[in-house]
């Protein structure tokens, strides 16, 4: 897509080069299977190697820890580019690093820290994270999973839901009440009474895996307990503020491909004698996607720097992933009617990508959930009540 704004100019060389070399390897090795994959229904697992080997998954964190210590702005771009191939590309080094690594590092102790996290970089073991519940999504609190203290650790019994990685991770950070309130545990695939299965007959992110989690009685150890987490949920949600921040550049990536997908066939094909591009309400369109896209990504370099700052918030970050979503969702949808019937055809990918993003529009806080948490911000008074 066309750098309208010259946005590129606000870039380190750096950034330019890390966002040039994931746009070239999704060109490359992403698009020519990803159809296939999303038909399929089948996760490209070999590409879980390959992320690990362009040191995507935990890029913030420092490299004591596997990371590469590259800004906020750095990783944004690289969701961006990401998505731009597929949702499930994003999802997966998202999970991995922004929630499952994240919480490990922010939470955990050092031992934790040293047995997990440079695995996980390496991507010689996946993670996935279990908040979401059947009868509990936007509201967390509610949630039914409980761990019980036990002579040799806690026992816990619940179920998880809407996981990503969830058939293919050696770790879950399983989220469940307490006695003392909402703590996480690094779940192991094989203790015994945990099971991971998968969601099937999805119409959205169908090369991405999702489960669900069920523990029946399941026994962590104490020295498996993230003791950071004691301070409850606030504490899952900053993982999610984390994650909601790389949505926010990978709903824009959707939006871009959706772009240019759309403004070469309209100079491609020809109705009544001229290409679709020449006639008026084409180029109305076209015209209000661009500036949208322009704008969002405006959004993004802007809030990323200000988390490279630590002046960003969270209710920036709702508003970011929000405005991101939204619009993708929508100029998705401008892209596959200026199509026409070709439009719902997965050789021109529109179509995959319109159905991604209304998964992208729900998961990791609701449009609705977003609304409320920059409301209360705005107005100082709190509507979740």
């Amino acid at each position: 897509m066309e750098d309208f704004l010259l946005l590129d100019q606000l870039l380190t060389d750096e950034e330019l080069m890390i966002r040039d070399s994931i746009r070239k390897y999704v060109q490359t090795s992403v698009m020519p299977k990803i159809s296939h994959a999303y038909e399929s229904a089948q996760f490209p697992k070999e590409t879980i190697k390959e992320l690990a080997d362009l040191g995507l998954f935990g890029m913030t964190l420092p490299s004591e820890y596997g990371g590469s210590g590259i800004g906020h702005v750095a990783y944004g771009l690289v969701c961006q580019e990401l998505e731009y191939g597929d949702s499930a590309l994003r999802s997966v080094v998202s999970v991995q690093g922004s929630l499952a690594m994240y919480a490990i590092y922010s939470f955990g102790t050092d031992a934790q820290k040293q047995k997990w996290l440079q695995q996980m970089a390496a991507g010689k073991v996946v993670g996935c994270f279990g908040l979401t519940e059947p009868n509990s999504g936007s509201d967390p609190a509610s949630m039914r999973t409980t761990a019980k203290k036990v002579s040799n650790g806690w026992e816990i019994t619940g179920s998880k839901t809407w996981i990503t990685n969830a058939t293919i991770a050696e770790v879950a950070i399983v989220w469940a009440k307490t006695d003392i309130g909402i703590q996480a545990f690094l779940v192991e695939k094989d203790f015994p009474g945990f099971n991971a299965s998968e969601i099937k007959q999805k119409m959205s992110l169908r090369a991405s895996i999702t489960g669900e989690l069920i523990l029946d009685k399941c026994v962590v150890p104490e020295e498996n307990r993230l003791p950071g987490s004691e301070k409850g949920l606030i504490a899952a949600l900053e993982c999610l503020t984390q994650a909601r921040y790389g949505i926010a550049w990978g709903a824009t990536g959707a939006a871009m491909a959706c772009y240019d997908i759309a403004l070469q066939y309209t100079k491609d094909r020809k109705q009544f004698a001229k290409p679709l591009a020449n006639f008026q309400l084409v180029q109305y369109d076209l015209v209000d996607m661009c500036t949208e896209i322009t704008k969002t990504q405006s959004f993004n370099l802007q809030l990323g720097r200000l988390l490279e700052n630590n002046d960003a918030t969270f209710a920036m970050v709702s508003m970011g992933k929000m405005n991101a979503a939204k619009i993708a969702l929508n100029i998705a949808r401008s892209a596959r009617n200026l199509l026409g019937a070709n439009g719902v055809s997965l050789e021109y990918h529109v179509i995959r990508h319109l159905l991604n993003l209304e998964s992208v529009f729900t998961y990791e806080g609701t449009d609705n959930i977003h609304h409320l948490i920059v409301g209360k911000e705005l107005t100082e008074m709190n509507a979740f009540e």
